[in-house]
C-alpha cells in the first residue's frame, strides 16, 4: 500500500528501554543481595542476643536456686543457729546443751507489761499438755531469751521465769550476743534510742514461739493469735511424726544442765 506523500513515519527503537530494564534488573539484584545480607546479619544478631539472654536468665535462675538452698533446710526457712548465753543460775549455756530434745523458744523481756506474760503462760500450758501425753512425755525444753539484756540481769531473769513454769530456762548475755542469736532466729527487737540510766522503757519485738528439733533445726513457729490448743496439737503432731520416722528424743536434759538447775 502506498503512503500519502506528507505522511511522516516515526520509527522507535527498543534498545534504550531494554538497557533501562537491564539496569533496573541489575539494581534490583544488587538490592536483593543487600537486603539479604542485612537480613542475615540482623538475624544473626538477634540469634546471638537471644542466646546470651537465655544464658543470663538461666544463670540468674541458678543463682536464685542456690540462694534458696542456702537459706532453706529441708524445705523450711533457715532459722536458728548456735548460741552461747548465761542462764538464770549464772551458768554458761549453749545450744549443744539441748541437743536430743525439742526446744520451744520465746524472745521477750522481763519488764513487758502484758504480751510476754500472756505468751509465756500459753507456752506453759502447751508444755503441760504435751508432757501429759503418754505417747510423747517430757521431751521439750522451754526457753526464754531476753531481748533487753541491759536490764535483764541473771537475777532478774531468774525471778521472772520461775513465775511461769518450773522447767522454763531463762537466758541473757551481752547486747552483742543477744543481737547475734536474735538475727539467727530472725527476731526483730528495738528499744528507744538515748534512754537515760534508770529510765523506764518498752522493747518492741517479734512475738513468736519457735519449735526446734532435737538436732537444733527449725520445725515450726507460732504467732500470738495461735491458741494454746492449736500450738499443743501442732507440736504433738510434729513430735509424733518425728518419732514414727525413727527419731530419738531424750526425756532428760544433759547431765550438766540437770545439775546446774537443781
Amino acid at each position: 500500500m502506498q503512503l500519502p506523500v506528507n505522511c511522516n513515519v516515526r520509527y522507535y527503537s527498543n534498545i534504550k528501554s531494554e538497557g533501562a530494564r537491564a539496569q533496573s534488573t541489575s539494581a534490583a539484584g544488587a538490592l536483593n543481595w543487600k537486603t539479604l545480607a542485612v537480613f542475615t546479619a540482623t538475624g544473626a544478631g538477634l540469634l546471638y542476643y537471644f542466646r546470651e539472654e537465655k544464658k543470663r536468665v538461666e544463670a540468674a535462675r541458678a543463682k536464685e536456686a542456690r540462694l534458696a538452698r542456702e537459706n532453706t533446710t529441708y524445705g523450711k526457712p533457715k532459722i536458728g543457729g548456735p548460741f552461747s548465753l548465761i542462764d538464770q543460775n549464772g551458768v554458761l549455756t549453749t545450744n549443744e546443751d539441748f541437743k536430743g530434745r525439742y526446744m520451744l523458744i520465746y524472745f521477750g523481756f522481763t519488764n513487758c507489761p502484758d504480751i510476754c506474760p500472756e505468751e509465756l503462760d500459753k507456752m506453759a500450758e502447751v508444755l503441760d499438755t504435751v508432757n501429759s501425753d503418754p505417747k510423747i512425755g517430757n521431751v521439750i525444753t522451754p526457753i526464754f531469751i531476753t531481748c533487753d539484756p541491759q536490764r535483764d540481769t541473771v537475777s532478774e531473769v531468774k525471778n521472772y521465769v520461775k513465775e511461769f513454769h518450773k522447767d522454763l530456762i531463762g537466758l541473757t548475755g551481752s547486747m552483742e550476743e543477744i543481737a547475734k542469736v536474735a538475727k539467727a532466729y530472725r527476731v526483730y527487737f528495738s528499744k528507744p534510742p538515748k534512754v537515760a540510766e534508770g529510765e523506764d522503757y518498752l522493747v518492741d519485738h517479734s512475738i513468736f514461739f519457735y519449735l526446734m528439733s532435737p538436732e537444733g533445726e527449725f520445725v515450726d513457729c507460732y504467732a500470738k493469735d495461735h491458741t494454746a490448743e492449736h500450738v499443743s496439737e501442732s507440736v504433738k503432731n510434729h513430735i509424733q511424726d518425728y518419732i514414727n520416722k525413727g527419731g530419738k528424743v531424750s526425756k532428760e536434759l544433759a547431765s550438766r544442765r540437770s545439775q546446774s538447775s537443781s
